[in-house]
């Protein structure tokens, strides 16, 4: 350790003498609090300052502008913009779903688990003599690696399209793509023993039907693909419940724990252990229960199975101890990347106001450690970040005003202690991603594509909600869409059946495909559907383009692709009312939902963009990033 330190010494010695130390002793004592808060809307802020007294005291000590979103404005991609300073051609981030163009297949644009190569089989089992690994694919030098290369202390917290989390020098938690312990975006389960529920899979969650016997039941969780086993079964974590309907409770025993809920009541953090090798190996995660009731059927909502971030299975943070730190000084929280629980919603197994709660247990674990994080803040960097605004916003928008308000105002008061702990010279900025807008129509894009000759079925009567397109033609397909903004052409020499060839032929198929969307009217209003096309290959850097669509889509405010074209389906009609749950969104053209930018400084930049937040955070540290950023100072 002291030789260590000797050579550390020495290198800033040298350092000093060339000149290189100049930029570290400039930003020496520099502060600067930035909260990263997904979603918050620009007219909603507008709507409610009254309401919002830290967030109007913020605009009134520095400014407010509107932020330029990404193209297109879906919180992978415009958070990569922030994290490089970068748009999408420089980090290779177009969508939340990129496609392998040689089988089509959907992906994370986020992040890929790749297995171990080298194993050795003993009977049915599979043990791994090399490490697998989480690989990351957001390109881009973070700005944080920057800074804490330049000595700049930095903590950044769940911070989005950083699984596994990047920080050699800095202190991180990973947020937004960090999966559950199924390697999912999150999978709940749903117990129930009442004969009307027919269902066995939802969108994001899978319902079981148990058989209560003698009052007591058998609960299933299923947990991660076991590859120690050849035949690569789901493990699982047992557990039994008892039941005294004449109460409305249950108690639950989980082996070394026995917890009793009532009906209509929440449980906290439970530890779930999943055998892989029996009494060898296993995996742990955590789970929170919601008992809807006992009677007269059992009704039970189990999480989704979040990795324990005292004994994490992927890298969560770094170090890698700090998760478990966290933990130990605040308790157990969420680690999944998204953890309000949407698709319960939709799929009707938490309604609205179960919902609610759950999503402030989420808030409630946010708040708890962003207090932590202001409390250990003394010089550098410290990025914070909110998924609740957000995700409420999907089920809330233009509906439940109030409850959504709810939500802002504690984001208010966070601003508020923010504002009141900071020293004088502290910067302090709060910024969002992308706005808001309301979502009430859907749009099948393959069945507009069908409808206008560029995409062709094996037989007509084969429209449906079937994924992946399984009645594509792909020999008389010139083009297709997957994932939320994007549309590819079935290109020859790329895809795997591909028809169009490229260069001139491409090209005049991408113009008509232009032409035909912004001439794209609903039948049942007149009013246009498509307010851009954008050309990645036109407006991007070409760095990473690879897996960047031919065009992308952005959508009229109110429309939307909809759930079936992200991954693949061709349904019957062309646009349907979005009857789900799911009611407000920003999937559309990036000037329909600019995000939010506020601070105690004041703002020289009248149309700042996300890359210029960035920027403002190097030249506020008097540093110069690793590679060409796109934007400029606000401040």
């Amino acid at each position: 350790m002291s030789s260590t330190r000797t050579l550390i010494c020495a290198a800033a010695a040298v350092c000093a003498l060339t000149g290189c130390g100049r930029a570290p002793a400039a930003a020496s004592g520099k502060k600067m609090i930035v909260l990263g808060v997904d979603g918050m809307d620009p007219d909603f802020l507008e709507a409610h300052w009254d309401s919002l007294p830290n967030l109007d005291r913020l605009r009134h000590l520095g400014g407010f502008r509107r932020l330029g979103t990404s193209i297109p404005p879906q919180s992978p991609v415009a958070w990569s913009n922030f994290i490089t300073g970068l748009d999408p051609g420089g980090h290779g981030v177009f969508d939340f779903v990129h496609r392998d163009p040689a089988t089509l297949a959907p992906f994370s644009s986020m992040a890929q688990a790749e297995e171990a190569q080298r194993r050795l089989t003993i009977g049915n089992f599979s043990f791994p003599l090399s490490s697998g690994t989480v690989r990351l694919l957001r390109k881009g030098v973070p700005f944080w690696e920057d800074l804490s290369a330049h000595g700049v202390p930095v903590t950044v917290i769940r911070m989005p399209t950083n699984f596994p989390p990047l920080g050699h020098k800095a202190q991180t938690l990973a947020g937004m793509g960090t999966p559950d312990l199924q390697g999912t975006f999150g999978t709940f389960s749903y117990y129930t023993d009442d004969p009307a529920e027919q269902r066995d899979r939802v969108p994001g969650g899978r319902i079981f039907h148990v058989n209560v016997a003698d009052h007591r039941a058998d609960i299933s969780v299923p947990g991660p693909v076991n590859t120690f086993r050849t035949d690569r079964p789901a493990s699982s974590a047992t557990f039994h419940v008892d039941i005294d309907g004449a109460q409305g409770v249950a108690r639950f025993d989980f082996g070394d724990t026995l917890m009793i809920l009532k009906s209509g009541e929440w449980s906290d953090w439970v530890r779930l252990r999943f055998p892989l090798i029996p009494g060898i190996k296993d995996e742990k995660g955590i789970v929170r229960l919601f008992l809807h009731r006992v009677h007269p059927y059992l009704e039970l909502y189990v999480s989704p199975v979040n990795i324990d971030p005292t004994a994490p299975e992927f890298p969560i943070s770094t170090p890698a101890s700090y998760s478990s730190e966290l933990a130990h000084e605040l308790g157990l929280f969420y680690t999944q990347g998204i953890a309000e629980d949407t698709s319960a919603l939709r799929a009707g197994t938490l309604n609205h106001e179960q919902f609610l709660a759950q999503s402030q247990k989420v808030l409630s674990d946010s708040l708890r450690m962003f207090r932590y994080e202001l409390d250990q803040f003394r010089q550098g960097l410290l990025f914070y970040y909110f998924s609740s605004i957000d995700q409420n916003s999907h089920m809330l928008w233009g509906k439940y005003e109030g409850e959504l308000l709810g939500f802002y105002r504690q984001v208010d008061r966070a601003v508020g202690e923010t504002l009141d702990r900071a020293a004088p010279d502290t910067t302090v900025m709060v910024m969002s991603d992308h706005g808001f807008a309301p979502f009430d129509r859907a749009v099948h894009l393959n069945t507009w594509l069908m409808k206008e000759g560029f995409l062709a079925l094996d037989d007509a009567a084969n429209v449906g909600d079937e994924e992946l397109f399984p009645h594509v033609d792909w020999s008389k397909t010139q083009a297709y869409s997957l994932g939320l903004n994007a549309l590819y052409l079935n290109l020859k020499g790329r895809e795997v059946n591909g028809i169009v060839a490229p260069g001139d032929e491409a090209e005049r198929i991408l113009q008509r495909l232009t032409d035909r969307l912004l001439a794209f009217r609903d039948s049942q209003n007149g009013e246009p559907v498509v307010k851009r096309v954008y050309r990645p290959k036109a407006i991007f850097q070409d760095t990473y383009l690879g897996n960047a669509p031919d065009l992308i889509v952005g959508y009229s405010r109110r429309y939307r692709s909809s759930w079936q074209t992200s991954l693949g389906a061709v349904p019957k009609e062309v646009i349907e009312d979005n009857t789900q749950a799911w009611i407000g969104d920003h999937c559309m053209a990036a000037e329909v939902v600019p995000g939010v930018f506020l601070t105690n400084r004041n703002i020289r930049l009248n149309s700042p963009e996300l890359t210029d937040v960035t920027a403002t955070i190097f030249k506020e540290f008097m540093l110069t990033p690793s590679e060409k950023i796109k934007g400029k100072p606000i401040l």
